[in-house]
């Protein structure tokens, strides 16, 4: 596995670490391009490797698991969504930092390894049938997918899962004002409420 690919699971995995929205920000697309490299050299990326460093070991376990267990075939994730959910998780204040507990990562490693299978084919499926282009095959397939298990995570991770919305939102709120594609602000801005 590449370097780059490990970093990039590991920041965005800090973001998502419960509730099926991890799948949101922890795929790594299967293919390295250029652009998809450019995102491990963000200086928001290594605050977020730092913040990992310090995180319980159950959480660090997710972080690194995460993109392992839903290693999806189709599904990807745009590099402006990657750069645009590292800054929304640059913004998060402690309190919300501190909601990623041991106890609340654990459940969510035992609901990660238990669902992986079916929601990794759920994003693929989604993904396939979306309509291009590729940044609304993604919220079509993300929010879709998150709506269909999230009510299933456990109770502890409910906390995180506020955390992990916020940073979605965030994230989908400011790439329907920056996209340069009209049809992509458009799918953000649909996406940036639909969970």
């Amino acid at each position: 596995m590449k370097t780059s690919r490990i970093l990039k699971r590991s920041a965005l995995a800090v973001a998502g670490t419960a509730g099926v929205l991890a799948v949101a920000v922890t795929i790594i697309p299967q293919e390295e391009t250029p652009a998809a490299q450019s995102v491990t050299s963000s200086p928001l990326l290594a605050a977020a490797l730092m913040q990992a460093a310090s995180l319980p070991f159950p959480c660090q376990e997710a972080i690194f698991k995460t993109g392992d267990q839903f290693a999806t075939t189709r599904y990807a994730v745009p590099v402006e969504f990657w750069n645009a959910a590292v800054a929304a998780l640059g913004s998060l204040t402690e309190t919300e930092r501190a909601e990623l507990t041991g106890p609340a990562c654990a459940a969510w490693n035992s609901w990660a390894t238990a669902n992986s299978s079916a929601v990794t084919g759920e994003l693929d499926n989604r993904y396939r049938n979306a309509a291009p282009p590729v940044c609304n095959k993604f919220t079509v397939a993300t929010v879709g997918t998150v709506r269909k298990f999230s009510p299933n995570t456990p109770a502890a991770t409910r906390d995180l899962e506020k955390v992990v919305k916020k940073v979605l939102t965030e994230a989908m709120t400011k790439l329907s004002a920056t996209a340069s594609d009209t049809t992509c602000r458009t799918s953000y801005s649909t996406a940036k409420t639909a969970w």
